[in-house]
């Protein structure tokens, strides 16, 4: 399975497994299940109805809207996945580490006609072959490709920790950091720890302390760990 390197901005390279050519096949296979179920859906409630719902233009066009912008909106509430994305494991992520936003999923959105729609995945199939970063037109275009993900999602994976309610600070300077540098560095100590690359996690480490105007003798991963309790902790008092 070919992996890729993305390197943080925080300059810390990690590697992730990219999400097979099969896999988002069968993700869009599957959401195109979700798809036929709400239109059956439609088509049982308007049944009911007595036809009701398709006596109105505007109505039918605002009951089809969901399929219309059907990744678009679930990509972004999601954080890159739609429903057929989260049963295969696989997600949308930036090249550069980061969260990808609603522009890069909207770009996305918009060339899926080009590369999935006009040429019937034909565009895709040899974008992702060619380019070596499983990327089709729109995830080039959006700085964006998609892995594979190997956990299970528990609060830990989030951005912030559960803290105990006696937590106590241990870096007030965690104040100088944010949302972003947070999720980098749970997603960072996640993989790194998996394929034990203790470099990765040193240069995020040494990286975190110099943003932060700390120094301390704490080993890197506990240093890590405990920075990401105390924003969790910083967060919630705010």
């Amino acid at each position: 399975m070919d992996n890729i390197k993305i390197q943080t901005t925080q300059n810390v390279d990690i590697e992730y497994e990219l999400a097979s050519i099969g896999d988002r096949i069968l993700a869009t296979l599957l959401d195109y299940v979700f798809f036929f179920a709400y239109f059956l859906l439609i088509i049982l409630i308007s049944a009911l109805t007595s036809g009701l719902l398709f006596k109105s233009v505007a109505v039918v066009v605002i009951l089809f809207l969901p399929l219309l912008f059907y990744d678009l909106i679930l990509e972004t509430i999601f954080q890159g996945k739609s429903f057929g994305k989260m049963i295969m494991k696989i997600k949308v992520v930036k090249l550069d580490g980061t969260q990808a936003n609603f522009g890069a999923y909207l770009l996305r959105w918009l060339l899926r006609i080009i590369d999935t729609r006009i040429f019937s995945g034909g565009v895709a199939l040899i974008a992702i072959l060619v380019n070596g970063k499983g990327q089709r037109i729109g995830d080039m275009a959006a700085g964006t490709t998609v892995i594979k993900l190997k956990h299970k999602v528990t609060l830990n994976d989030t951005i912030l920790n559960r803290t105990k309610p006696d937590y106590v600070l241990v870096f007030p300077e965690v104040a100088r950091l944010t949302d972003t540098d947070i999720s980098i560095i749970k997603e960072v100590m996640m993989v790194s720890l998996r394929t034990n690359n203790l470099q990765a996690i040193e240069k995020l480490a040494l990286k975190t302390k110099a943003t932060m105007g700390i120094t301390t003798n704490l080993p890197h991963t506990q240093f890590l760990a405990t920075v990401v309790n105390d924003y969790s902790n910083y967060s919630f008092d705010k």
